[in-house]
Formats: C-alpha cells, structure tokens, sequence
C-alpha cells in the first residue's frame, strides 16, 4: 500500500489507525461514550471489511432494518478516514483487494513480484483474504496454505473455514499433504483429542499420531463449585511441581472466558505461585497513558497524524471530526501531515475561525513544549504538558470516583518514571519519548518466557504449548458455550476443545463444578458433553481411587528429594 498509495488516492505517509484510534473515531461519529455501542459498531463495520463490501455494497446487502445506523455510519467513518488520508488495520486487506482486481496492470506487475505465495494457519483466512490470494497468484496459481479444519475457531471473527473446501473447489490441480504426526503430545493425549474431534465432519480425513509414548493418564476431575475447584487445580500444580521439579512455566491453566481468572488468580496469590494472565492489559495499553503517549510521539514527530489527532481531540477543545475532515482535505491537497497543514494559508478559507483558533493555539503549544523537551529536565516539562491540557481534570469528569483516581495514579507513575529515568540517564523528554516509542513496539516480544504459571483462554492459548495443561470449567453452557449452542455454532466449540486439549504435552486434567452461583443464586452444573466424548482412556472421577501407600512414598520421596535439592 506504501508502494501504490497514488492508486488508492493516499498520500505517501498515509496514517494507520490502531484499534483505540479507530474506536475513538466511531465514538465521536456515533456522539456517544458508550463503549458497548461503539465495540457494536466496530464489529460490524470489521465483518463488511473482512467480507470485501464497500458501505454501498453493505447497504444493498443488508437485509436487517436494524443494521441501518450501523451502514450509514460505515460510510460516514470510511469518509473520514479518506479526509484524514488514513487506514484502519482492515483496510490492509480490503484495499489492495480492491485496487488487484480493478486494475489489471496493477494485479500483473505484483503477480510477477510474488512468484509464490505461502498462507499460515489458512483456516482463520476471512473471505477477503481468500480473494486477495487469488487476486496475487493469477493464472499461474503457485501457492502454499497450511491449515486445520479442526483449529478454525474464529468463526466469530469473521473467519471461514469454508475457505478450505473452497480451495478444492477452486483448484482441481490442488495436492494435499497431510500432516499427521504430532511432535508435542504424548498418546493418551492425542487419543483423546482424536475421539473428541472424530465427532465433527471432516474435511480432510487425518488421524494425529507421536512417538512419545502413551505419557500420562488424561484425568477428568470434578469439584464442588468454582471456588473449590480453583484451590484444588492449584493446590494440585503446586504439588506435582515440587514431584516433578519443573519449572513453573511448564504448566497453563486454560479457559473459556476471561471471567474465569478471577478465582484462579486468587488461589495462585494465595499460594504465593507467580503467575501471568495473557492477554492482560500492560502499562503503556492503558488508555489514559496511550492518551499522554500522543503528546510525546507528536513532540518527536509532528508528521504522526494518529497521535495528532488522539492529542488534537484529548481531552476535548472544540476540534471535532468535522473539522479534522476539513483539515484533511489540505493536508491532501498540499501532500503534507495534519500538523503541517496548518501552515498553508488557504487554512483561513475552508475551516471556521473559532475552530481554527483553537487549531493553532494547539500547534503553538505543541511547539513550546517541542523545544522545552529538548533542553530542560524530562520531568519538569511533562508534569507541565499534563497540568496545560487540565488531564487530572479530565480523567475526574469522565471517570467520577475511584477508577478515575487509580487512572490519574497511572498518569502520576508515569510522570515518576519519565522524572526518574532523565535525571538518572541525563535524558532529554525527546530522547525518553523515543524510548517508550520502542518499548510499545517490542512489548511482548520478548525471546525469553517468564517463569510462570499462564492463565489463558482457549482462544489466546492457540499456537502455544505447555508440559502440563489443566482445562478449568469444561462444563454445558460454558465449553460449548450457551450462546453457540443456540446458534448453531457446536462444531466450532468442539475445535476449541480440541484446541485446548492439544496445547498440552506430557499431562492434562479436565476440571468442571457441580454448581455454580448466577445471578447470586447456586445453579447446579452438568459435565461438558465433550468429556464423554474424549473416548475411553480418560479417567473419570469415579475411577480415580485413592493413592496407595506405595504411591504415597514414592510421590514423599521424591518431594523429600526435591526439597533437599533447593537446600531447603
């Protein structure tokens, strides 16, 4: 898109909005701050994307009275991007979509670049990816998809694994490799996860083997409720840890939904047993410190226009979308930023006076505190670019009460951190936006594991694996989920067990309640049907006796061992 920004009417350094930036923008087009809503409505407008429809084509298309809002604000929002002259993440995809296949001079010169093509995890491909590959092989369709029917389980998302099936279809030239020998699980393992998929329709038939062995018994365990099976799981880690000697990393507890940490978190800390959530949220991802970010990526590069318009419009002063439409018809019109449109003097012409005022009372102020950060202690300069813009103030009026307080917290470690690390360093607040610049990049990257318990969904852990697995909550109404079941959607939940069930190497234990509170009253709970499922080799709590004394002094001894070792 870099590449053939002219043909997209795109200036060269068009801007890509993240998600925060692109929710932002739906919910002062909505006029609203509710964050159901505008999640609601970004979902929608990311299924026509990833379905390849233009808002015309997703007007015609809709066949729901009650999609109307929705439409006409796809086409309102994908306005304002192009007057902005940026992208949002589905764009990269629905764009180069659109420009292959109505440019045939264009779709030629890439297919002779791309002399072959190679898709990952092909089943989680969406329909408008499935035609920007047919749009870059051609005639000469020389391609490779790796994929799992029985890993699609993003349906949700918009994904199709219909998009396999399709392949055949589309392509009788088509050769299939199965792949079938698994490098990770042990036997009784990859039994179960085969039964229990066995129960899905195939696209693909494929049995799963591996050459460790049959490995431990699967172990299906069942608790009171979930504060009873949330200390046994952990009390049950804990003790096979200390037998094994391994390491805490080597074990995951996995789960359905992210409501489900809560309890398990509080029996790890109980228990002293460090631990990390995937997914969680880091420091500079929280929005009030993403909001003081946009400040300081503009103060370092005033050609940033995601971080312009995230500080232009944070907290408010008057600029709304309207305006910054305007402003970005100049700043096309002169192939320039957002900042640097302000500059041109036909500025006067097409944006209001009290609007523009306020424009240019914000570039100044950016200017002050640009050539302040360059010269006085990193520090001082942000705790004055946070009392200017009144962000204390802020937070209070649209977080009343304590969350607004714990975000004004963030902000005060934040201006610390900033204090401290100039004055130790010798570093200017240029030089430190930089640096956090970096930090946000490469979070999360980091080559070496921590080493701690992870507690995940099943959709964030697919494509990790660990020695030792514990599925938390395996019950009716939460794997499968009530909602898929109603709709139709059993078969995905299935994949998702599946899934589950193929993170784990060595041991795996299946855990589901007798009851549960909802509501605040105590419901009684039934075992997953995908138990039952798991075939024959799964040991049920019924058959699970009691250890014998024989058991007992060697799982003793071999504590005894393990403690020796530590010097303990």
């Amino acid at each position: 898109m870099r590449e053939e920004h002219a043909a997209a009417s795109l200036k060269p350094r068009f801007s890509i909005l993240d998600a925060a930036d692109a929710h932002g923008l739906i919910a002062e087009l909505l006029g609203t701050t509710d964050k159901s809503l505008v999640r609601h409505t970004a979902a929608a407008i990311g299924r026509w994307k990833n379905a390849a429809l233009t808002p015309e084509q997703a007007a015609a298309a809709s066949e729901d009275p009650s999609e109307a809002r929705d439409v006409e604000l796809y086409a309102r929002y994908q306005q304002t991007l192009f007057a902005w002259q940026a992208v949002d993440f589905d764009d990269l995809i629905a764009m180069p979509l659109r420009l292959l296949e109505r440019d045939p001079d264009l779709a030629a010169r890439w297919q002779a670049r791309l002399r072959h093509v190679l898709i990952d995890e092909y089943q989680d491909t969406n329909p408008a990816q499935y035609r920007l590959l047919q749009a870059l092989t051609g005639l000469r369709q020389s391609f490779t998809a790796v994929g799992d029917d029985d890993q699609a389980i993003y349906g949700w998302r918009g994904a199709s694994a219909d998009n396999l099936a399709q392949l055949a279809r589309d392509y009788p030239q088509l050769r299939v490799i199965k792949l079938e020998q698994n490098y990770r699980s042990s036997g009784r393992i990859l039994a179960a996860a085969n039964a229990l998929i066995g129960n899905n329709p195939k696209l693909f038939e494929k049995a799963l083997w591996s050459e460790y062995g049959p490995g431990d018994p699967v172990e299906v365990l069942a608790h009171k409720d979930d504060a009873a099976e949330a200390e046994a799981l952990v009390m049950k880690l804990q003790a096979h840890r200390l037998r094994s000697g391994g390491r805490w990393s080597d074990y995951a507890i996995l789960y359905r939904g992210n409501y489900q940490a809560r309890v398990l978190e509080e029996a790890l800390r109980e228990q002293k047993i460090p631990y990390q959530v995937s997914g969680g949220q880091s420091f500079f991802d929280r929005t009030e410190i993403k909001d003081l970010t946009a400040y300081l990526r503009l103060l370092c590069n005033v050609d940033d226009d995601p971080a312009f318009i995230r500080a232009v419009t944070t907290p408010k002063r008057g600029v709304g979308a309207a305006t910054l439409e305007k402003l970005g018809g100049l700043s096309a019109r002169g192939r320039c930023s957002l900042f640097m449109a302000l500059d041109r003097p036909d500025c006067h012409d097409i944006i209001p006076a009290r609007q523009l005022d306020l424009l240019l009372e914000f570039r100044d102020f950016v200017n002050r505190i640009t050539d302040r950060a360059e010269r006085e202690p990193a520090g001082e300069v942000m705790r004055d670019l946070v009392r200017a813009i009144d962000y204390e103030l802020y937070l209070q009026e649209t977080d009343p009460g304590k969350p607004g307080e714990r975000r004004w917290g963030n902000v005060c470690d934040l201006i610390d951190w900033i204090a401290r690390k100039g004055e130790a360093d010798g570093r200017s607040l240029i030089d430190l936006a930089q640096t956090i610049a970096l930090i946000t990049l490469l979070e999360g990257r980091e080559n070496e594991t921590p080493d701690v318990v992870r507690l995940s969904t099943l959709h964030a852990a697919k494509g990790l694996e660990f020695d030792h697995v514990f599925l938390a909550g395996v019950e009716e109404g939460i794997l499968p989920h009530r909602d898929a079941v109603d709709d139709g959607r059993l078969e995905e939940e299935r994949r998702l067990m599946y899934v589950g069930i193929t993170r784990a190497r060595r041991s795996l234990w299946v855990s589901y309640c007798e009851r549960r509170k909802r509501a605040g009253e105590w419901s009684g709970c039934e075992p997953s049907r995908f138990v039952a499922e798991m075939g024959g080799e799964v040991r049920r709590p019924s058959e699970q006796g009691p250890v014998t004394r024989a058991e007992g002094s060697a799982r003793l001894a071999a504590m005894r061992a393990r403690l020796a070792g530590n010097g303990a």
